[in-house]
Order: C-alpha cells, then structure tokens, then sequence
C-alpha cells in the first residue's frame, strides 16, 4: 500500500536539526562494505542530513534528497554532499545505474512505495544495496519519566501521529521490500540529553506540531510541570536508546 507524500517537518525543522539523536557510525561502515564500489550513494528523505553526513565519510558522492526544502536549509553541509529538494523519490537528478547505494533513514514509510522502489531499481547498479530503517521510542529512564512520555505520545498526541506511523510501530516489517533481501545487524540509536533535549525532541515530533496546528496550544507544556518533576536535576543528562529496525536488499 503507498501514501502520497506529505511535508510533516518543514515547521519544526529546526528542532528536528537540533534534536534528532545520531546514527551509530558502525552502521555506515557496515552498509559501505556490502557495495562494490563507493562512487555514489542516494540518502532519500535526507532530513537534515544526518545519514547523509555519514555517508560522505564512506562515499565519493552522496546525492540527498529531501520534499522539505526547510529541512535542506537546516541541512549538514559537506563538500561531498549534493543536497535537491524535490518529491520523496520519485523522481531525482541520478542518473540510470549510477548509485552503490540508498539509503532512507526515518522517512520511507511516508514514501509512495512503488514510485520510489522503481526510482531505486533505475538508479542503483547491479548489486546495488538498498537500506531503509526506522527507530522506536524505546524508554528507559526511570519508571516515572517513562510513563508520562508514554502517556504523551500515546494519549495526548496520540490522535495526531499520521497512519503512515503504523509502519513504525511495526518496525518495517509490513513494508513492501521487493529485493533480495539480506540480514540486518541489530544496532542502536544511543543519546545522552538534558531536560532541554528531551523537550527539543518531542517538539521535533510531527504529530506534536499537528496538535498545535489544530488546538493553538502547544502540548509540551501540559505534561512539562510533571516531567522536570520527574526528571529532577534540568542540567542532568540521562542517557537513553533506540533500537534500529531495518529491511537491507540487493538489487
């Protein structure tokens, strides 16, 4: 099933550029040595760049494409970056049989699927890798901080999170994936962050920024009261992961 693509992030891109935790370097190290060559890697649905500024450790070249054009002006800047703002995959300045590898981090299950899988199929070489990923909040701070989170992405925001989230909360495994599909390594997101980081985060949330856009309110600050009581020191860092579900193929 594919979803027409919408721009979820352009409102907060700035908090997503600043709040979105990293992306293990193991992991880029591990999909460059499925490649045979790394001439060129596509990081779709860029963001601000965050995978793609990895990638351009491993690769000559990383096209990064974004529908966002906010996201691409909050975008890591690189020398071997190419960023375009355009449609989310469905159409990109590679060209044909030219890339070692794609990679979407985050952002495929907002994509129309079989637009972007036959973009994929024109561009990549034979051999070529393909590796889409998705992370889940996962916390583990204390029991009382844990459920108040819970209780704000389920509860208050709940109703605003987009369908096409399902897909993340079943780790990409209902996902349409028509490669040869190869074994993923079990990774993690890992994060140290301040009373100010958490709150950045969960303003980054899109679902966040559609209840403001409904309600005139910003959410946030119902629970915020509880949560720094929760949280205790507001300059202590706690430190917090995600785990990295991910379909990997070749073409």
């Amino acid at each position: 099933m594919a979803f027409s693509f919408q721009d979820h992030f352009s409102k907060q891109a700035s908090h997503y550029a600043e709040y979105r935790p990293d992306y293990p370097k193991s992991l880029f190290t591990y999909l460059a040595s499925l490649t045979q060559s790394h001439e060129r890697a596509w990081d779709c649905g860029t963001g601000n760049g965050q995978a793609a500024a990895d990638l351009a450790l491993h690769f000559d070249e990383v096209i990064a494409t974004d529908p966002s054009a906010k996201q691409i002006e909050q975008a890591i800047r690189h020398p071997r970056i190419k960023y375009a703002a355009g449609a989310a995959g469905e159409k990109t300045p590679n060209q044909d049989a030219s890339v070692d590898l794609v990679t979407v981090a985050q952002a495929a299950h907002w994509f129309d699927f079989d637009k972007f899988y036959a973009e994929v199929r024109r561009v990549l070489k034979p051999k070529g890798v393909i590796a889409i990923w998705c992370y889940e909040r996962d916390w583990q701070i204390s029991s009382r901080v844990n459920q108040i989170l819970k209780n704000y992405s389920e509860e208050i925001v709940g109703p605003f999170w987009a369908p096409e989230v399902r897909y993340v909360t079943e780790h990409y495994q209902t996902l349409s994936f028509p490669f040869e599909e190869l074994k993923a390594p079990q990774l993690f997101l890992e994060a140290k962050w301040n009373f100010e980081g958490i709150i950045g985060y969960l303003l980054s949330w899109s679902a966040t920024q559609k209840y403001i856009e409904k309600n005139a309110q910003n959410p946030v600050e119902i629970i915020q009261a509880d949560l720094l009581s929760a949280w205790g020191n507001p300059e202590e860092q706690k430190s917090m992961h995600w785990p990295i579900y991910m379909r990997l193929g070749r073409l």
